[in-house]
């Protein structure tokens, strides 16, 4: 009885297994998958009834178009190995293929989604690209024939443009990473508009439009961007993410450059604007000054001397009329004044005579020294003449005759007569 060692059987089995399946194609759908720091892929494959372990090494993951997920169904392309010390075969993955559908269909459904989500297709964060612009740098192949299409465009339409060229690859495995430097160079230049583009192709030529890197350029950069890959059918993930996307190259340029020819008429439409509206105004100008020189005529310095010379004639004349109205009134009364002013005055004068004789009496009978009679005096006080019944008991009083005045006082009053 021949007896095998466990090493000499995992062996045996290890030769067997993977000398008869050395390339194989499994398909079921992904599980427990693990991404390991080393940049291995760890998973399980799977359908209703059974399991298979998988992996894939570093260098095969990283050609990967699309991002593995959970229960995604897959085809993979690989061979079997068995891990002889645990006694346990997976299957090394060389390949993997969505299942129904391209990986690069599969990866840029998956990217537009994720990018989406993101914010990268926000028109609010779309940048408004110059009516006008001076200077704009083309990052294509130096060599396509889209570039030759794009300046011929430009040279036809609009002569007084700088236009710089970035030559890049646009396909090929490190496109991608040449047109996101590229873009990031010719963003920090101040360029008016950057174009990115490259003729049409296969869904694999345009690839270096559909990935990440270049989106992040796009998105990131402070430039407008306009994206003109392929033909017009062909949308990339970078037509989402630029400021403008062009159906083609020779497209881009019709968009963003204005055509002398339009400017020529666009110019000469101004200039018939401005003869109408400068004529518009000049008539309106004019009117305006024409009532401005009216109503300076009306109400002018000159004008109001004149009427002020007016009024002042009017015054004048009227002052005469009155003036000469007065004196004729004057005249008339003083005519008048001078009949009667005799008269008058001599009426007045005899009234005034005859009251100097009235006082010349009044004064004679109160005079004292006219008063002869002997034994009587005239009684006043505070100068003022009094009855003799008007004094009282300690009164003082003064009593004179035309001779003498003597200061008095009441000592005792006796009444005469009851």
């Amino acid at each position: 009885m021949h007896t095998l060692s466990v090493s000499a059987l995992n062996e045996q089995i290890k030769t067997l297994l993977e000398s008869s399946f050395n390339h194989i194609f499994v398909e079921g759908e992904l599980s427990r998958i693990t991404f390991h720091n080393s940049g291995h892929i760890y998973f399980t494959l799977k359908d209703s009834s059974s399991t298979l372990k998988a992996v894939m090494f570093k260098g095969n993951a990283s050609k990967l178009r699309f991002e593995l997920k959970e229960g995604l169904k897959v085809i993979l392309d690989g061979a079997i190995t068995l891990y002889k010390p645990r006694g346990e075969y997976q299957i090394n993955c060389f390949n993997i293929q969505p299942s129904g559908q391209g990986a690069l269909a599969l990866a840029y459904e998956q990217l537009k989604q994720k990018l989406s989500s993101q914010g990268y297709f926000d028109p609010n964060s779309k940048k408004q690209l110059p009516r006008f612009p001076k200077k704009i740098a083309i990052i294509t192949s130096a060599t396509g024939a889209a570039l030759q299409d794009m300046l011929r465009v430009a040279n036809s339409r609009y002569r007084l443009l700088d236009i710089a060229i970035y030559d890049v690859l646009v396909q090929g495995e490190n496109a991608a990473t040449n047109i996101a430097r590229a873009i990031q160079l010719s963003d920090a230049k101040n360029y008016d508009i950057l174009v990115i583009g490259r003729g049409g192709g296969s869904m694999e030529d345009l690839w270096a439009f559909n990935e990440e890197i270049v989106a992040d350029a796009v998105f990131r950069a402070k430039t407008p961007i306009v994206s003109a890959v392929g033909h017009e059918i062909d949308w990339v993930i970078s037509d989402f993410v630029a400021d403008l996307r062009a159906p083609t190259p020779s497209a881009a340029m019709q968009m963003v450059l204005p055509d002398t020819n339009e400017l020529y008429q666009y110019l000469d439409s101004l200039s018939s604007q401005f003869i109408q509206i400068v004529s518009q105004k000049i008539f309106a100008k004019k009117q305006e000054l024409s009532h401005m020189m009216s109503s300076y005529s009306q109400h002018s310095i000159e004008k109001k001397i004149i009427q002020k010379n007016a009024e002042i004639k009017q015054l004048k004349e009227s002052f005469s009329q009155t003036v000469s109205y007065k004196l004729q009134n004057f005249s008339k009364e003083f005519s008048h004044v001078q009949v009667r002013f005799p008269h008058a005055i001599n009426s007045i004068i005899n009234l005034k005579q005859n009251q100097v004789l009235n006082l010349q009496k009044m004064l004679e009978s109160n005079n004292p020294k006219f008063k002869t009679k002997r034994g009587f005096a005239q009684i006043s006080q505070n100068s003022r003449v009094i009855d003799l019944s008007a004094l009282q008991v300690d009164d003082i009083f003064d009593a004179q005759n035309d001779e003498i005045s003597i200061s008095s006082k009441v000592i005792k009053k006796t009444l005469l007569k009851e």
